[in-house]
């Protein structure tokens, strides 16, 4: 019967192991992945930068859903270098075609004094909270904990707000910037459900950070009860690594888009209309933005409220959950988000359809021309765009 030293002996023979030196250089290199075997406790206490974490006991159920490629350059390292060792037999089994095991481990790699980091740990508490993202691979401990670092700021505590905060709360991003300036009517309680009968006349605001901390204690919400305007849109909206957009008005859309190209930050755009309604993503570094998709601003004759026109209740739901997965998406870099593309909801038909939203390359608000950016507010509705001219 072998010995587990003979079982070692016999895998080295089959698999490359390099060196802590190698192995820096490795993990390094465009497309590598540093996979790290040990148990949770242990990762914990400290890992290498950027490490996927898979238990050695889970190896063989989880692998393939964290990294899909089999031809994914794999540098597996554990506490000494013997459960690497056996880890990286077992993904060549798997079909892993460039896997080498560390010799020495994580030890040795920490008393040569390379770059290890502590990584951020959920708590057991936030582990349940949170357990039916932990068990999608494409989210896993490291996109909640992403989550939980990131920064989103809403515009608007109604219709659309409502909705979009409620979900991006439940998930568990770690702060929600929150900008309103009206307080709660009944007329409201039709589809902004943030709000309840008790809270009639209360600060919208403050009614939803009411709502938001009773949902998920872990989310910090900063309120604005501000008007948003071309002297304070700047300062709130650096800082967030998102801006979901509720707004109801032209002039507040065409200022959040100078801002927000100015600052290169993405926002999440959704409108509603009686039965119908649409989202779509600006990224101003990638994509179209608003002024690409809506020039100027129509008449005013020709684009009523919903205090005008009126909204099915339910609509806002829809569109502000849609709202909300694709800020997630953004956030953890998952999927393919509505960039260039807007998604048109219809609920009397019960369809979606899609439209291509491209640039227009007579739009000079753009995010290479973000220097000469001035935020500015229209003055009418069809004001000229914003833009310094350039140093002479």
């Amino acid at each position: 019967m072998a010995s587990l030293r003979d079982l070692l002996a016999s895998t080295k023979a089959e698999i490359r192991e390099v060196s802590t030196a190698e192995a820096d250089e490795l993990r390094q290199a465009d497309g590598a992945v540093t996979l790290d075997v040990r148990e949770p406790d242990e990762y914990e206490q400290g890992a290498l930068p950027g490490a996927v974490h898979i238990p050695r006991g889970t190896l063989e159920t989880n692998v393939e859903m964290k990294i899909p490629d089999h031809g994914t350059p794999l540098v597996v390292y554990c506490a000494g270098g013997t459960r690497s060792a056996f880890a990286a037999k077992t993904l060549q089994e798997l079909g892993y075609t460039d896997v080498v095991s560390v010799v020495g481990g994580f030890n040795r790699w920490k008393d040569e004094g390379r770059d290890w980091t502590t990584p951020a740990a959920l708590t057991a508490d936030q582990r349940n909270r949170y357990k039916r993202h932990l068990l999608l691979p494409e989210v896993g401990e490291t996109g909640q904990q992403k989550l939980l670092d990131s920064k989103v700021l809403l515009l608007g505590a109604g219709g659309l707000g409502s909705p979009a905060a409620m979900y991006l709360a439940a998930a568990g991003v770690g702060t929600l910037g929150i900008i309103d300036m009206d307080v709660v009517d009944e007329s409201n309680l039709q589809r902004q459900i943030l709000h309840n009968m008790d809270r009639i006349g209360d600060r919208k605001v403050d009614s939803a950070k009411k709502t938001l901390t009773l949902l998920n204690p872990d989310v910090n919400v900063v309120t604005y009860d501000v008007r948003l305007g071309a002297d304070n849109v700047m300062d709130i909206l650096e800082g967030y690594d998102a801006v979901v957009d509720g707004t109801d008005n032209f002039p507040t859309r065409f200022l959040v888009n100078d801002a927000s190209v100015k600052l290169g930050i993405t926002v999440v755009h959704g409108s509603i209309f009686r039965f119908e309604g649409m989202v779509t993503v600006f990224d101003p570094k990638n994509g179209p933005t608003y002024r690409d998709m809506v020039p100027e601003p129509p008449p005013a004759e020709l684009a009523p409220s919903c205090a005008e026109a009126g909204v099915l209740g339910v609509l806002p739901g829809i569109i502000g959950s849609i709202q909300a997965i694709e800020t997630i998406k953004l956030l953890l870099g998952l999927g393919d988000p509505l960039i260039g593309r807007l998604l048109a909801y219809d609920s009397m038909e019960q369809s979606f359809r899609e439209y291509k939203v491209r640039v227009d390359p007579t739009n000079e608000i753009t995010y290479e021309n973000r220097d000469r950016i001035q935020v500015a507010e229209l003055e009418g509705l069809c004001a000229p765009l914003p833009l310094e001219a350039p140093p002479a």
